[in-house]
């Protein structure tokens, strides 16, 4: 009887199993128990699985008519799965990384596609700009023109490339790999391996122990500075197209590190080069050399100039005629003759305008002690024992840059009529311009503070001074441990940090003297290689040493009359001539004490914007410093050019490109952009060629460098 009743009908039974059916399709089989029970009942010759279960799990099946439950038994979680096969925690740096991916994926393959199909992006452009001109080369070979004089590029300072020969175990695989130029892989992989090589000996100016990287041989060296970045490509390009190659072209290249003095004592580069043009001579059928340098370039071929001629062991030996019997021109592109303002900002606080506004947008990224980011602070260390960068700070004193009441450029307008923002600050005591507007005083090249930029000297010296009290005149590392992130100013007290801002502002010669003051190791070596200085008697014995060949105030042209001297670079873009600074707020730790105040801006000559004042020239080298040599220093006889070498002024109005399918651009009188230009290239072109400066079509200027030049205050008589 107890079986009977625990035995259910067979109705129930079949109603059970249909119930079983449908819960397991409902679920989708996600029970694996069920399924087995499910099939194994629908198995020929088995009995229901039902019947063979204990009564504890029969008693779990009841009809669909029988009353449910109110609460449905809880489904067990799944087994947990292994641990190699648990997916990983989505992180943030996840996204980035892949947004990374994406993007570097997007651009090969847009390249591939470039390289692969390379008439489309041509007919692209024609279709949306039209067919573009004729390159220069095209264009003078279809007018006959064929190469004559051999050419000679002097590549400037980091447009070169560097490679290892030697380094310690952390440079382990990069034999002979480029440090400089290329890809820059190095720096992201070991940056500070990478800063290690790239750094020379602070006192020797050198390279450091167990340490040897050296300059690229070949145009490879610095045809282009980075994948896409052409320097001296297009050139060399365009030359070939006339008739020219490697066997009456060559590139000049040197470890722009270093004093151009210690290219010859470490590299024999100097004596390199004077072969090499006197080969070229030889082999082109006894046609003079045309050299064509670049940026700093200009001046490491002006001291070459008066190296060649001077008598060993100083010197090269060739005597007082061998540039007449070598040299056809010399036709400089973008150089630096005067100086740069923004290499003093460089040495300063390792900034200039793009730095500025960098700190202004994101405060604390480039020198963040929390991230241990002090990049800053790593560039100072680095740059300070580049030797060659100090070649280009201001020469020629006040006489030349202006002193705190003048200068040759003011009265310059920038802003074409433009509406200015006016400047918040006291302007009660400001100089007016004849525009209306606060004179920049660019003869005070370092200001400290808006207010003693504008004013007139006689009011800033009125103005009583202020003693600090309790001010520390302990060292400023005492308390603190820079580690990698040390400068010199860490070595300074704090009393002699806080009495740079009392001067209110610098002059070109009292810039160079507060160098000397806050980095004494570097001027030590900056005094022994470069002169700064105006010489009333550049033919003074004295002016033989090696150190004042590159100041063309303080060295002369050499004795060959029929050798042209050109002077060629970009106008009508806006360039850094001085600067507006302050304290860092900063300045208790490790930061660099002084940055450019990017806050000061207002209605100015010169466009004054993020603490900078601007006047016309390439972007990086104003047009004095480029232009006055050959608009009036060398222009006939003068004390810097006795012999009466021509001089030519070639000025390149910049034009943008007008869309991006241009690139950067065939008219661009920007910096390195310049070595594009097609108008720059065919009076090269023309001048391998065997035209003269006249049949090129002598002076073309654009800018007011005819009338600064005259305002310049330097005697040239002979």
């Amino acid at each position: 009887m107890q079986q009977l009743r625990r035995r259910k009908p067979e109705g129930a039974e079949q109603n059970e199993d249909s119930d079983s059916k449908s819960e397991i399709h409902e679920k989708k089989q996600e029970d694996a128990e069920k399924e087995q029970q499910h099939q194994h009942q629908h198995q020929p010759g088995n009995k229901p699985a039902h019947s063979e279960k204990p009564d504890s799990d029969r008693k779990t099946h009841k009809p669909e008519n029988l009353e449910k439950p109110h609460h449905k038994t809880e489904k067990r979680p799944p087994p947990p799965a292994p641990a190699k096969l648990r997916p990983p925690r989505w992180r943030c740096v996840d996204n980035c990384c892949w947004l990374i991916g994406y993007i570097c994926v997007c651009w090969w393959v847009l390249l591939a596609l470039y390289n692969a199909l390379p008439t489309l992006p041509q007919y692209v452009t024609d279709k949306v700009i039209g067919p573009p001109p004729d390159p220069p080369g095209v264009k003078l070979a279809k007018e006959g023109l064929v190469a004559k004089h051999p050419v000679v590029f002097v590549p400037g300072i980091v447009t070169g490339g560097l490679e290892l020969w030697q380094g310690k175990p952390c440079a382990e695989g990069l034999f002979r790999k480029r440090l400089w130029g290329g890809t820059f892989g190095e720096v992201y992989k070991r940056p500070y391996c990478w800063m290690e090589h790239m750094s020379l000996d602070n006192e020797t100016g050198l390279d450091l122990p167990s340490m040897r990287v050296r300059a690229v041989s070949g145009l490879v060296a610095a045809d282009y500075f980075a994948p896409g970045y052409f320097v001296w490509a297009v050139l060399i390009e365009n030359l070939a197209r006339i008739g020219y190659e490697e066997r009456n072209m060559y590139m000049a290249s040197y470890d722009w590190r270093l004093s151009f003095q210690n290219t010859e004592v470490r590299d024999k580069t100097l004596t390199k080069l004077k072969n090499t043009i006197e080969t070229l001579y030889e082999t082109n059928d006894n046609n003079k050399v045309l050299a064509v340098p670049h940026s700093m370039g200009v001046l490491y071929f002006l001291h070459f100039m008066k190296w060649v001629e001077a008598p060993k062991p100083m010197g090269g030996g060739g005597g007082d005629q061998w540039c007449a019997k070598y040299l056809k021109a010399v036709m400089n592109i973008g150089g630096p003759l005067l100086g740069v303002a923004k290499t003093f900002t460089g040495l300063f606080s390792a900034e200039a305008k793009d730095i500025a506004v960098a700190r202004a947008i994101a405060p604390g990224v480039l020198d963040s002690e929390l991230f241990g980011l002090q990049t800053l602070q790593h560039i100072m260390r680095v740059t300070r024992t580049w030797d060659a960068a100090m070649s280009m700070l201001p020469k020629g004193g006040e006489k030349v840059w202006g002193d705190a009441d003048w200068s040759p450029e003011e009265g310059y307008d920038c802003s074409k009529g433009k509406k200015i923002e006016k400047s918040m600050g006291n302007e009660t005591d400001a100089e007016l311009g004849p525009h209306g507007k606060p004179l920049a005083h660019y003869g005070r090249l370092v200001s400290f503070g808006l207010e003693n930029t504008q004013k007139p000297s006689a009011v800033i010296k009125a103005a009583p001074e202020q003693c600090d009290e309790d001010v520390s005149t302990a060292p400023v590392r005492s308390n603190t441990s820079c580690g990698e992130a040390w400068t010199e100013y860490h070595e300074m007290r704090w009393a002699d940090i806080q009495s740079i801002p009392k001067e209110a502002y610098y002059t070109a010669t009292k810039a160079i003297d507060l160098l000397r003051k806050v980095a004494p190791n570097m001027m030590r070596r900056v005094d022994m290689n470069w002169g700064f200085g105006l010489a009333e008697n550049p033919s003074d014995p004295k002016y033989n040493h090696h150190k004042y060949w590159a100041n063309p105030f303080e060295t002369t042209l050499p004795n060959a009359p029929e050798v042209e001297i050109y002077c060629m670079y970009g106008v009508g873009i806006l360039t850094e001539r001085s600067y507006i600074y302050k304290l860092s707020p900063s300045s208790d730790s490790c930061y660099i004490p002084f940055r450019i105040d990017s806050s000061a801006e207002g209605e100015s000559e010169g466009c004054l914007k993020g603490g900078v004042h601007f006047v016309n020239g390439d972007e990086t080298v104003p047009a004095l410093s480029a232009g006055y040599m050959c608009q009036k220093g060398w222009r006939g006889k003068t004390r810097y050019n006795p012999h009466g070498l021509k001089t030519f002024v070639r000025e390149f109005n910049h034009a943008p490109p007008s869309n991006l399918l241009e690139g950067r651009g065939t008219q661009s009188g920007s910096h390195v952009d310049i070595m594009g230009n097609f108008a720059l290239i065919e009076d090269v072109l023309r001048a391998a060629a065997g035209a003269s400066g006249e049949e090129i079509g002598g002076d073309r200027t654009y800018s007011e460098i005819a009338q600064w030049s005259e305002n310049v205050r330097v005697e040239l008589d002979l």
